[in-house]
């Protein structure tokens, strides 16, 4: 069925003879609660993100989780009847669009695969409903500015779920140093150490679970025959579903870099190198990367590992590039000329504690949207959709560098590097930690990413490598699932 648009529905309100003065202004079901359909309960690294917003949204007042939704009705499911026992009637549905036709839900909540993220928000948005989409926000670039379209041809509240900006204690942090207390940014560094183990290998295409429906699952991306293991959660590291390690949880301490650099814009250029190392599996994105975002004055240099500290071990091994800050396995890092911000604290050149700064780690978050909801403020929103967009960007552009470039040598890649001691120390780090996992470079080449040039305001690559680099700006969608070209 087609989606209504924003014209048909008002004809439709219109007729049933409501006034459409506000949002908010038809029935809103009991007790004049805000009424929020999550959309995707499946597991993941935290046991079900989905559940987790149900749970949060449920416990602020005057806010009530009234449908769910998920392709697997064996996530539906339970999730029905676990509030069920809780005395709390909600609505269930497989199909999303069946939501989004339910005049009574005011706001959906997006936890699907990264593929539906940005059709289910410009749906969301032209259906008059206000939404929340986790991280990343889109799948590419192209269809992450449709998403800032959207909410703002059609008013609507559209937060990102980079919880950490709801962190007032990072809000304060990077306040002190734009004030220059630490001195001139030179550098903010972003840490993603994250174990990620094997997804497995298989011969040939894999029997779909009998409770998903396949069609809905893949939606926008093409209807192909499974070959992993699981279809659940392993689409993070292929390609036409997911954005990597550096595009799923890399993307919060992606966030908070560009946050802490004051940058609202794309860098001038961007380049990654990486591979996927230590197993023959059938993912496909990098599981060891390095990404160089060339803001000036500070760039963005981001690190992310998904191996152990060596081969067989269970452990991550920390980040210790600065002798005097150790330990740290995800997070940032904020270089100036006079110390650095790392980890809740801003330090002197030699190591010395200067400042804390409290950090809750932004739980208020859900209640953050639902303030902007009733103030109607896009200014209220910690993590407004075009600060999602801009900062999914960079995980973007560090993809496109790396699916476009070629094996390499170690010496071509210290080459590349021989002009940036940072960017060489990082790669000599990176060497060493694969060594450890008894990965040999030489025998196991990295891709080298080229140098891509932005043009930051038209959001497309220029120079050198543009044609390859802009043709993954956007993809091909499987109708009915098509992200339109104007929203």
């Amino acid at each position: 069925m087609k989606v209504i648009s924003r014209r048909e529905f008002m004809k439709t309100t219109a007729a049933a003879g409501m006034a459409f003065l506000s949002p908010f202004s038809r029935v809103r079901g009991a007790n004049n609660d805000i009424r929020v359909a999550v959309i995707g309960l499946g597991g993941g690294d935290s046991g079900g993100k989905g559940q987790q917003h149900v749970n949060m949204f449920n416990k602020i007042e005057g806010v009530r989780v009234a449908a769910l939704c998920d392709v697997d009705s064996e996530h539906l499911g339970p999730e029905i009847q676990r509030l069920k026992e809780q005395n709390q009637a909600v609505e269930g549905y497989s199909d999303a669009r069946r939501i989004l036709d339910n005049k009574s839900i005011d706001a959906i909540v997006i936890v699907t695969p990264n593929h539906w993220h940005s059709l289910l928000t410009v749906w969301g948005c032209q259906a008059d409903k206000d939404v929340y989409v986790e991280k990343p926000v889109s799948h590419n670039i192209w269809e992450g500015r449709k998403m800032v379209e959207a909410a703002r041809k059609y008013d609507r509240i559209v937060q990102v779920g980079t919880q950490r900006r709801s962190d007032e204690g990072l809000r304060q942090a990077f306040e002190y140093i734009k004030q220059g207390n630490l001195g001139k940014m030179l550098l903010v560094r972003g840490i993603c150490y994250k174990r990620r183990a094997s997804i497995g290998k298989v011969e040939g295409p894999q029997p779909i679970p009998e409770s998903v429906d396949y069609n809905l699952w893949a939606g926008p991306a093409p209807l192909v025959p499974l070959m992993r293991k699981r279809l659940h959660y392993d689409w993070h590291w292929v390609w036409a579903t997911g954005c990597g390690s550096i595009g799923n949880v890399g993307l919060h301490q992606m966030d908070v870099c560009r946050w802490a650099t004051g940058q609202n814009k794309l860098p001038r250029r961007a380049m990654s190198i990486g591979g996927r190392f230590g197993y023959d599996d059938d993912g496909e994105t990098a599981n060891t990367q390095i990404a160089i975002l060339d803001y000036e004055p500070a760039p963005i240099l981001f690190e992310v590992r998904g191996l152990p500290k060596k081969k067989a071990d269970s452990d991550m091994d920390p980040w210790e590039a600065m002798d005097n800050y150790k330990g740290l396995r995800q997070g940032i890092v904020v270089q100036c000329e006079d110390g650095y911000f790392a980890g809740g604290w801003a330090y002197d050149n030699n190591g010395k504690k200067i400042k804390q700064f409290f950090r809750d780690g932004g739980g208020g978050h859900q209640a953050n949207f639902i303030k902007a909801m009733r103030s109607r403020k896009v200014s209220d929103l910690k993590a407004d959709i075009l600060e999602g967009h801009l900062s999914t960007c960079l995980s973007h552009l560090a993809n496109i560098s790396y699916r476009i470039g070629s094996q390499s040598s170690p010496e071509q890649i210290k080459e590349r590097f021989s002009k940036n001691s940072d960017a060489l120390e990082a790669f000599e780090r990176f060497q060493s930690h694969l060594s450890a996992n008894e990965v040999d470079l030489k025998k196991t080449p990295a891709v080298l990413g080229p140098w891509l040039k932005i043009d930051s305001e038209k959001e497309r690559f220029t120079g050198e490598f543009a044609e390859e680099a802009n043709a993954l700006l956007k993809r091909e969608y499987r109708k009915p699932f098509v992200v339109p070209e104007e929203v």
